[in-house]
């Protein structure tokens, strides 16, 4: 049995289910990212976002599901790789050329690109704040009624994104974010086997709409809010 299924894995077929559960999981993550992070817009000094982010760093639930978010960032990224190279040995270089050139859109010809520009964003992302949060030395902060002191998460946020050269990265990648997600979520349905022609233009659209405009629109309208708030 572990034969099998190891065999299943590192079949191609078997990568491209990994990917796609795992870019899948990855897009259910990102609403919920989005929809904490919200509270960065509330004015109240920001209280609600520091209140969230210790709810996100201190409920066990939410610890475990952010181990699985972590490893599944790390597969998707394994996995992209490995069948990048895999497809690029497997085909010739010119038929390539001419089927993508016919039949396929932009942002799966370049999902190479975007997936590295992604990747770079991430480690500064991460570096930022998840490595701040976790192992800095950050401010707190004690808010009125409430005896417990927080992490002043929301200072390490506004300081960061007063830097332009912060707020040109954070914007540029939820562009390539918005057409990495425009391709990859329909391509995960497709991938899963879910291809109907009922539901395929429904799940199109919730990926232009939610996944490629909605979503990254507001991620990078979070530094742009700070940054006109330091103009």
């Amino acid at each position: 049995m572990a034969t099998v299924t190891a065999g299943i894995i590192q079949s191609s077929i078997g990568r491209k289910y990994l990917m796609a559960l795992s870019g899948l999981f990855l897009c259910t993550f990102l609403i919920v990212h989005m929809l904490g992070n919200l509270a960065l817009f509330k004015d109240d000094g920001g209280q609600a976002f520091n209140e969230y982010t210790y709810f996100m760093t201190h409920n066990p639930l939410i610890k475990i599901i952010a181990y699985v978010n972590y490893a599944f960032i790390l597969l998707h990224i394994f996995y992209s790789l490995t069948l990048t190279i895999y497809n690029r040995k497997a085909r010739p270089e010119s038929y390539a050329l001419v089927n993508q050139s016919k039949s396929a859109t932009w942002s799966s010809r370049n999902m190479g690109i975007l997936g590295s520009v992604i990747l770079i964003f991430l480690i500064v992302h991460m570096r930022t704040f998840w490595f701040e949060m976790k192992f800095g030395t950050m401010p707190t902060i004690q808010y009125d009624g409430n005896d417990m002191v927080l992490k002043d998460m929301y200072s390490v946020v506004a300081e960061a994104f007063s830097q332009v050269w912060y707020v040109a990265l954070y914007v540029v990648s939820m562009f390539a974010i918005a057409f990495h997600l425009y391709h990859g979520f329909q391509s995960g349905f497709q991938t899963l086997g879910i291809n109907h022609h009922k539901y395929t233009p429904i799940i199109k659209n919730i990926g232009m709409i939610l996944f490629a405009v909605i979503i990254p629109a507001l991620f990078a309208a979070m530094p742009l809010y700070f940054l006109i708030l330091n103009l």
